[in-house]
């Protein structure tokens, strides 16, 4: 019998690695935010349901959680119904093309306009920072370029992928105004600074900032599935050649 490559052997492990280093970092930041909002002046002890449900209201929280939950879905469905499979099912295929462009799209936008945002020191876990914004969109590009089996997708998928973003958005600018931020009293609280209006000027800038990470997304979407294309595309002449 053919021993299978090298990459598709270790492939699942590593993906396994990359969920339990998103859980671990995930519960890290959580249990920071909720301990430093015991601690503050007044304390927000009464409002710590509030205090959990914005932390998972950011997209990078979500987005993380989202792969790291694909990823293991994955890796089972590999070592079970799939062990014989040439190529993943259609439903793991799009949610990795789901994930691993909210993935990208979160290292680009944490790394060109929130990096040097400035934060009251202690508020985040500076290694859980870097897994969740950089280690992890890294190691989703590069399950994109490597992981075994990647199936090519229609083109037409890319519109499902950028629904869960625009869901996201409608839900984080519907909950804003109807929030009171724990740490400050204000009345309204958003997880990005691009996206408060408060901060920005008023809608019209939030807008244009939507609309740019939307087409980003759209585009880093049809990226993910022209690789994914691509890969299986290759394998298929591969496979034809060695017939």
């Amino acid at each position: 019998m053919t021993r299978a490559p090298v990459t598709e052997r270790i492939w699942p492990y590593l993906r396994l690695g990359a969920a339990a280093l998103v859980a671990a970092a995930v519960i890290a930041q959580l249990e920071r935010t909720i301990s430093n909002a015991l601690v503050a002046v007044p304390p927000a002890t009464g409002h710590i349901p509030t205090v959990i449900a914005n932390f998972l209201s950011f997209f990078t929280i979500q987005s993380n959680i989202a792969s790291a939950v694909v990823l293991v879905i994955a890796v089972v469905w590999g070592w079970t119904k799939g062990r014989r499979a040439t190529e993943e099912s259609t439903g793991i295929a799009i949610a990795l093309a789901c994930v691993t462009t909210y993935m990208i799209v979160t290292g680009i936008v944490y790394n060109t306009l929130l990096r040097n945002v400035e934060l009251p020191q202690g508020v985040t876990v500076p290694w859980s920072n870097e897994v969740l914004h950089v280690v992890i969109p890294l190691f989703m590009l590069a399950d994109l370029f490597v992981a075994p089996r990647r199936r090519g997708l229609a083109w037409s998928i890319a519109w499902i992928i950028v629904i869960y973003p625009i869901v996201w958005v409608i839900y984080t600018l519907v909950r804003g105004p109807l929030i009171t931020a724990p740490a400050s009293g204000a009345s309204y609280w958003y997880p990005y600074p691009f996206l408060d209006p408060n901060l920005q000027g008023g809608y019209l800038p939030v807008a244009l900032y939507v609309v740019g990470i939307a087409a980003a997304t759209v585009g880093v979407g049809f990226l993910v599935i022209w690789v994914g294309r691509s890969r299986a595309a290759k394998r298929e002449h591969a496979a034809a050649l060695a017939q």
